[in-house]
């Protein structure tokens, strides 16, 4: 379970502020980016990285911590255009500097889910599998995947036919047999290759 070693290790350093995504893989849909600060001491019983929860108990545990007074969050959205324009890795960095950014907090360290991100405008530390391991960044993760998944679910209405509601995007069999039906539609990523290949004229 994650708990508060690392937000202890730079706490001299002044606020920390856990940060990680949702979406980087799908095929449709925005890539979501959490960043939260947890008061010090802070500790729950179920927070863990999102992906390992359930959705019930995930939007169950969003819905309570939306409502703490002592958790201060943001969630930054990058849309398929602008996957599409920067590429998904530049897009989820950039999603990254914008929740933290919208805390609108002087930032001592950010703890960041995977990889050390280049030109990153604030001090940060990349922790391999950082959601089950640091809760901050655990919580970030509860923030970014809900939010995400109603997005999906909004765009399931806007968007009939693809299951958005059930796969969120995701790439998978029922997905594409969607897409090659009906063909992309405005939130598809069309870099993508599934997309890109459907999204190529005939002549």
């Amino acid at each position: 379970m994650p708990d508060l070693e690392f937000e202890k290790r730079f706490a001299d350093l002044g606020i920390v502020i856990g940060v990680d995504e949702a979406g980087r893989g799908p095929l449709a849909g925005p890539v979501s980016v959490g960043a939260a600060i947890i008061p010090d001491g802070f500790s729950h019983p179920v927070i863990n990285d999102s992906k390992k929860l359930t959705e019930k108990k995930r939007e169950a545990l969003y819905d309570e911590l939306v409502e703490n007074p002592e958790i201060q969050w943001a969630v930054s959205l990058v849309e398929a255009d602008e996957v599409d324009e920067v590429n998904v890795l530049k897009a989820t960095h950039l999603g990254m500097a914008r929740a933290v950014k919208a805390l609108g907090v002087e930032v001592g360290m950010c703890l960041i889910d995977g990889l050390t991100v280049p030109n990153f405008p604030y001090p940060h530390e990349a922790i391999v599998k950082g959601d089950s391991r640091s809760l901050s960044i655990a919580t970030a993760s509860i923030f970014a995947k809900v939010t995400r998944d109603r997005i999906m679910r909004e765009a399931a209405v806007r968007y009939p036919g693809y299951g958005f509601e059930n796969h969120k995007g995701y790439g998978t069999k029922a997905h594409l047999e969607a897409l090659r039906t009906l063909g992309p539609c405005e939130i598809h990523r069309r870099s993508f290759q599934p997309v890109a290949q459907l999204s190529l004229p005939l002549e």
